[in-house]
This record gives C-alpha cells, structure tokens and sequence, in this order.
C-alpha cells in the first residue's frame, strides 16, 4: 500500500507540473481550476451541473475576477475502481491547476490530500464528509459543506430524545464509514448511549453479503439500526432488509444523508424502494430560505431539462465556486502571482514514462488557502464562513420522515439549539427557545405512530438464570421445596407476576444460591451476575450504593430501612401518674402563668371593683382564687373594666386548650402501657460496648462497620428467628446481644407473633429491595415498568397481604411513645396570654397618668396615693369641679332668664 501511494503520490507532481522554470502571471486572463466527480452518482450529476453554471456565472460578472476568467477541467471517478478514479482525478492536473474542486468521495479525499500538500493546491471539497479530514494532516484540504460530525450529533440526539440505550450501526468498512461510525460513537457516549454492535459491509458488497450481515442484525437485541452507508448500496440495503422482515413495527431505521440525497434527486423511485424505505428517518442538511436559493431553484429545471432534482450538495458545489472565485480576487488584489516552481528533490527520477523530474509545486497556494478560509459571503447555501475548527458556520440538520410516496419533515437539528420543530434561524430571532428539544409525531416501520420500544428480548437467547438465594429463616419471602426446583414466597411471586406483564415471553429457571444451613452473602450472589453464571437475581436483595456498580436494579418493589429492635417491659402506674402528661418545666410555667394573670387582674380591677379591695391578705387570696378558679369557671366576682374583661377572655382559651390537651394526655398514660427499654436508640447502641445483633449475609454488617463505624468485635452474625430471639433474651450479660440491626420488612415478620420485643426510635436508612440483571440489560428497564404497573393496579399490595400481613402483635406497640406535653408545644399560646397582659396593663397605665394630670394641680397629692384611691372619689371630685365652673360661667351673664335657666338645670 505504500508504493501504491508513493507512486500515485509521484504521478499527481509529474502530471500537475511544468517541464521547466517559473511562469508568472500578474492578472492572468485564465485561471485553471478542476473538478473530481463521479458523473453518474447522484451527487455527481448534480455538482457537475451546478458547478458548470456557477463558473458561467462567474466568468459572465466582470465584477467578480475583474477580466479574469476561470477555465474548468473535469475529470470522471466512475467510482467503479478505488484505484483508477484516482489516477483519472489527477490526468487534469498537468495543465498549472491553482485549485480542485472535490475530491466527492471521502476515501479520495484521503490520498489526493498527501498530493495536495505537496503541490501547495488547496483542494475544496463539497462532498467529502469525513471528519477526520479536519486534521493537521490535510492543511490544504478546505471542508465547503457540513462535516459527518455534526450529523452523528444529531443521530445521537435524536437516538436519546426517544430514550433508546443501544443502536447498531451498519456501515461501508472504509476511511468515510469506520470514521464517521466511530464519531457517533463519541456522540452516543455523551448522552450516555452506545453502539451495542458494528455491522461493516465491504465496499464492493453484494446482495449475499448484505444478507448475511442483517440476519446477524436481526439477531440481535437492538431494533434501532443507523445506517451510514453509500447511495449506490443504500436501496438494495432496505430492499434486504425488507424481504427478510427488518422493516415491520418494532424495528427503527435511521439514515444518514444518502437517502435523502437520493430523494432529492431521484424524481421517481421504483414502488419497490418506497416501500422498502416507508417509516425510516433521515438527515438533510439544513439551507435556509434566500432570495439567492429561490432564484437558483427556479433555474435548476432549465439547467438540467427536469430529469434529476436538486440537492444540498448541489448547493454547495455551486457556492464552492463563487467562494474560490471570491478568494482568487483577494489573492489577485494583494499581489499574488499564478506561478509554479521545480521541486528539485524529483531531479532524481529523470527520464521514463512517468516524467517525475517535471513536477512543479504552486508558489501561492498557501496565500490562496488563506484567503479562501476568510471568505464571508451568502450563497445559495446560506453564509459561507469558517470556524476556527475549518467548519462552516450554521450547521444544521433536517430530520424527515418518509412516508407514503413522499417525506415530511418533523424537525431540525443545529449546533447551537439541539431538536426543534422550527428552523434554527427562527430560534437564533427569538430570545424564548420554548419550542426546542421537540420533534414532530412520526409514522415508523409497520405503519404505526407508536413509538417502539427500540430492543426486544432476543428469541435465540439461551433460558435465563435465575439466582435465588436460599434463606436459613425468613421463607415468607423465599422458599424452596424439598426435592424439587420448585420456589414460593413473596418476592418469587412478584417477580413471575411482573413476567407475565412483559410484552415478551421469556424462559427462565430458578437456580439454588446457598447450603441452606447459613444465610448466603448477597455480594456473592451478584457478583455471579457480572461473571455471567447468572442472568439475573431475585430475593430481599436491598439495593445500595456498592451494589449498584455490580449490576442493575429494577425499580424497588417494596421500602424498607434498617431498625433497632430490643427487649420490652413494661412500666407501672405509680400514685404520681397524674403529673406525666406535663414536663416539669412546664408545669412551673402554668403555675407562674396564674399567678401573673391573677396580679395583672387585680391591678386592673383593685380602683373599679370592690371585689379586689379589702386587706392585703384578702386581696392575696382573692388574686389566688382567681386565678385558679378559671379552671372549673367559677370565679369569685365580676370583672367590670374593659381591660379586665380582654385579659380573661385570652386567658380562658388558654385555659381550655391547656384542660383538653391535659385530659388527652393523661387518658392515653393511664389506659395504653408505656413501653421501657433498655435501648433508647442508635446513638446508645454506638456509645456502649455491647453486642449487637444482625442477619448474616445482609447489607446491615457493611453499615455498621462502616457508616458507624462500630468496632467488629461487637457485631453478632444470626442466621434465624429463633437465635434473633435467643439472643435477645439472653441479653449481653449471658452472651447474647442487647439489640439487633435489621431490616424493617425482616423485622415485621419476626415480631408478629412476639410481642416481648419492639421496634426503637426510627429507621436509620430509607432503602428498597429490586431484581438485579446485568449493568445496562434492557430486561431491568421492562421490568421496573411492570413493577409500577402491579403498583398502580393493586396486585403488589395482594401479594404483600398475601405474605407479609401482620399476625399478632401490632408494630407500633413495640415503638418508645412517651407521649409527655413540653413548653414547646404551648410557647406560642403562653407568648399570646403574656401579650395581653402586657398590653393590658400599659392601657392602664397609660389612663392612671392621664388622670392624675388633670388633677395634679389641685393638690400636692403623689402619683403613688393616687393610684391607691378608688376611681368613685375621683370621679367625685371631678363632678365637683365642672359644678364650680357652671356656677361660675352663670354669674357672668347678663341676662337673668338665662341664669335662672341654668341654675334649674344645675
């Protein structure tokens, strides 16, 4: 393969240079330019057309090159040989070529660009979608249409809006196949997807061929199939996969953009390959609407007399030329010469047929491809701009569906805004991006608008392995039968409930884990799963953090968590019971509470009310009796201010919310036992040295050691109910434990029908139990939705009563409820009642002062004597005093029927 290219490599210098010296050209009249196609390809025919008439555009506007003229050379790959359509491609190029428009096909790409380099020739091609050509390898290579690699993000996007996992790829084994399949890859890995199998096909494939290799793809898990292939191969692939039953419902085809090329192009397909091609999906790039495309469109008929359509590759062959023309006059404006040089390395092959000692190298190309990567114009195609990456601008994708004798398009795909239903242009003129990440409905494989599923459970699979562990207690939830393969319990019918809602059939065989003598270790159980003895694992497998980097887990069919369990005793009544439903802090707070009610009354009522006067020790016992006499309402006198009268009333809810929530409390000490442990919680069980208690084989021991980080000694590995009940009662001073660690479901059962033992405090964990299956099964996700499905129609909850229902003894009587009132329950209702007393006595206070103003005058009497008078003598003295000013106003008027009226009234 190396002298194959060194050779062809020397024949490109031969044929593309002068015999001798330097020509050079200021503002030539011609410039030679050429072009590489594949005349009878569908891309071909059409850049051949759009590129002759964009040179005669060009050519015809003097403002473009300024009299400059571009001459076109052409050359026919008849892509029949890989070798010969190289070797015809470079026949053009002895005549001082300043650029090449093409290479069309990839793989050409490839080996012209070695040439290209040498030569100092930029090569434009408008077809060539490898995206490994973008590489520091190929600097005189100038992508001037859209890269694979943004069309395998738009796959790959598409591929994760319709949440598949695995697609298949089938693909052309060379440079334009392997390396775009392997820049979906990269993509699918970003969204956390991947192709779960590789189908290449040679590039001179046939039917047999394409065959052989979809009835491996049809054995296969996977239903979304993308196909990135030629246009020559293309329909006979689906035609294949037609006949062999590849293209009914279930089944997802997505193409790259061959298909839509061809029909674009095509103007009419045989019936046979629209049928083969109905509910597939594919990718055209996106130009957006111009003046400049309409009016290029409405040519394309008369330039090719209808027999073909126009693509967008056609579009980007015609704007290639206008951008090498725009670049040549660049180059042109800033001095540059048509010149080419001997490269004196090739001296050394003088003489022979192939003539290398002739070979020249074009001294401005680097100038030239300068220039062409700062071209900024609009072309038919939209803005023809580079990035810093050498791709153009704008990338954007169409998404059709085809559908009848004809396609719909049901979204875009660019760069910039992922999946939308509207052109990105649109989007780019909005600032609300609401309607992307959105495609329109589709119509699949089968004709159905449903969307498939996109895997099936493979029919030539061999009987799936079940794991079960074999549990020494506990065999509500899994159990065996003596002497038969035969599984009962909770979980066994749970997992075939959930088979049976499948739309598939599986086979599958429960296979023993365990002696049945000690509980099995459930890690040892899932880690048969990673090594393939097991295709899955069924049991009270609780899932964790660890385990789920083994394996899969399907949706928790049932929550549970870690609990303490200990020993119970019952407490006594005593001649105090009357005292708990208060703590003490808040039995001090009431006392004080009446207290101050009472004081705050009697200041409001001492001056008005002659029921506060009297002693000092009859005015004690009168606050005190008050006080407490709102208890039973039976107060010892009226209350008359209005001040008064406000702070009862708040202190009378008070006292109704503080009567009902002590009744309460004080039936429910007196009528339920209250339990006493000997464990108050978790935190007890770490600050003590005791032995603790736990199921051998479960999660529990990796918590304790290490989440609490309690020391191994201390852990105490049970097997069974009876030694979980043992152990317990033996307590840690007989060798057994003083609690046990397990979980809430375990713990359900063993303490149904013993009543001796209660649950502590509350749980430590919040975890559930799940069917395990291999990292990424398909099965795990059909699983978890039938477990909702049982959830959501009750037959979960069935099977939960039919195993698991409680016997006996009630679980919340084994919880430690004391169920003592505190100050924190009631500091919102004491804050109200100290309120009013405060606001209260400032109103007080506020008209004690107001009234000994007025009076102060009269008198050197003091604020504090006045306080202790009785408000009946003020209010004396002040009807003394508007008397004196009547008497007085009536002396000063003049007229006697006026003062003999007043004096009456008075």
């Amino acid at each position: 393969m190396f002298w194959l290219l060194l050779l062809i490599f020397c024949y490109c210098l031969f044929i593309a240079g002068t015999a001798a010296g330097v020509r050079v050209s200021t503002r030539p009249s011609v410039v030679n330019i050429g072009a590489i196609l594949s005349f009878n390809s569908s891309i071909g025919k059409v850049a051949k057309v759009a590129i002759e008439a964009a040179v005669e555009d060009v050519n015809s506007n003097p403002a473009v090159l300024r009299g400059t003229k571009l001459k076109l050379a052409m050359q026919d790959t008849k892509q029949s040989s890989g070798f010969l359509g190289i070797v015809e491609a470079l026949q053009f190029m002895e005549n001082d070529t300043v650029a090449i428009v093409g290479p069309q096909q990839s793989v050409m790409a490839h080996v012209i660009s070695h040439t290209a380099n040498e030569l100092q020739v930029p090569l434009l091609s408008f077809a060539a979608t490898d995206p490994t050509l973008n590489s520091l390898q190929f600097p005189y290579f100038v992508r001037t249409t859209q890269s694979d690699i943004f069309q395998m993000s738009a796959i790959a996007e598409i591929v994760d809006f319709y949440e598949w996992r695995d697609v298949i790829a089938i693909y052309i084994d060379d440079d334009h196949g392997r390396n775009g399949v392997a820049a979906l890859g990269d993509k699918l890995a970003e969204k956390r997807c991947k192709i779960s199998y590789r189908a290449p096909m040679s590039p001179k494939v046939g039917r047999n061929e394409i065959t052989n290799t979809l009835l491996k793809v049809a054995s296969m898990e996977s239903r979304v199939i993308i196909l990135h292939i030629l246009a020559t191969w293309g329909l006979e692939v689906v035609d294949v996969a037609r006949n062999i039953g590849m293209m009914e419902s279930g089944y997802v085809w997505i193409a790259t953009d061959w298909l839509s090329t061809i029909l674009d192009t095509e103007s009419s397909l045989p019936l046979v390959a629209r049928d083969s091609i109905q509910g597939v999906l594919t990718l055209r790039m996106h130009t957006p609407d111009s003046e400049l495309k309409r009016k290029f469109v409405s040519r394309w008929g008369n330039l090719t007399d209808r027999l073909f359509g126009l693509n967008t590759y056609g579009l980007y062959a015609y704007d290639t030329i206008w951008l090498l023309a725009q670049a040549l006059d660049t180059f042109l404006n800033q001095g540059g010469n048509i010149s080419f040089s001997n490269d004196p390395r090739l001296t050394k092959f003088h003489g022979g047929n192939l003539h290398f000692d002739a070979m020249s190298i074009f001294d401005g190309g680097n100038m030239l491809l300068t220039n062409i990567l700062e071209v900024n114009i609009s072309g038919v195609s939209g803005l023809i701009k580079f990035t810093s990456e050498r791709n153009l601008i704008g990338t954007a994708y169409e998404v059709i569906n085809v559908i009848g004798t004809g396609f719909r398009r049901i979204g875009y795909w660019s760069n910039s805004f992922g999946l939308s239903v509207v052109p990105p242009e649109k989007l780019n003129e909005q600032r609300n991006h609401s309607r992307s990440n959105q495609l329109c409905g589709v119509v699949w494989p089968g004709q159905t608008t449903e969307k498939p599923r996109g895997w099936v459970f493979s029919s030539n699979r061999r009987q799936l392995r079940v794991g079960v562990p074999i549990l020494v207690n506990f065999h509500e939830f899994v159990s065996q039968v003596d002497g038969s393969d035969i599984f009962h319990g909770y979980c066994i019918d749970l997992f075939n409930a959930a088979l049976e809602i499948l739309p598939y059939a599986i086979q599958y065989k429960f296979i023993p884990f365990g002696d049945g003598h000690i509980n099995p270790t459930f890690t040892d159980l899932l880690s048969k799963i990673t090594t393939g003895d097991f295709n899955a694992a069924v049991g009270n497998i609780s899932i964790t953090t660890n385990r789920t980097k083994m394996v899969d887990f399907t949706q928790p069919y049932i929550e549970t968590g870690l609990v303490v369990v200990a020993p119970v005793r019952k407490q006594n009544s005593n001649a105090w019971a009357f005292l708990r439903p208060f703590t003490p802090m808040m039995w001090c707070v009431i006392g004080l509470l009446f207290l101050v009610v009472g004081i705050v009354c009697w200041i409001l009522e001492r001056r008005t009310n002659d029921d506060f006067c009297g002693s000092p020790r009859k005015q004690c016992v009168t606050i005190l009796w008050f006080s407490f006499s709102t208890l039973f309402n039976t107060q010892s006198g009226k209350i008359d201010s209005f001040l008064g009268r406000f702070v009862l009333l708040i202190w009378l809810f008070v006292v109704l919310i503080l009567n009902s929530s002590y009744i309460a409390s004080l039936t429910s000490i007196l009528i339920v036992e209250q339990l006493s442990y000997s464990v108050k919680g978790i935190e007890s069980l770490i600050t003590s040295n005791d032995h603790i208690g736990y199921q051998r084989g479960a999660y529990t021991e990796n918590y304790l050691l290490d989440e609490l980080n309690i020391h191994k000694s201390r852990l105490v590995p049970l097997d069974s109910k009876e030694e979980f009940e043992k152990a317990l009662n033996d307590g840690p001073k007989k060798g057994g434990v003083d609690a046990i660690v397990e979980s809430q479901a375990h713990m359900e059962i063993f303490l149904s029908s013993r009543c001796e033992f209660g649950i502590v405090g509350q749980e430590l964990t919040k975890l559930g139990w799940g069917f395990a299956f291999p990292r990424e099964s398909r099965l795990a996700v059909d699983m978890s939705t039938a477990i909702l499905k049982l959830s959501e129609n009750g037959e979960l909850q069935k099977i939960h009563d039919k195993w698991l229902a409680k016997k006996a003894c009630s679980l919340e009587e084994g919880k430690q409820d004391i169920g003592r009132l505190s100050l924190t329950s009631f500091w919102g209702l004491f804050l109200l009642c100290g309120s009013a007393c405060v606001f209260a006595l400032l109103l007080h206070l506020v008209k004690m002062v107001h009234q000994y103003m007025r009076h102060s005058g009269r008198d050197s009497q003091s604020f504090l004597s006045f306080v202790k008078e009785k408000e009946n003598h003020v209010h004396k003295m002040e009807e003394s005093e508007e008397s004196k000013g009547k008497r007085k106003r009536r002396k000063m008027v003049p007229n006697g029927r006026v003062q003999e009226h007043e004096s009456i009234n008075v």
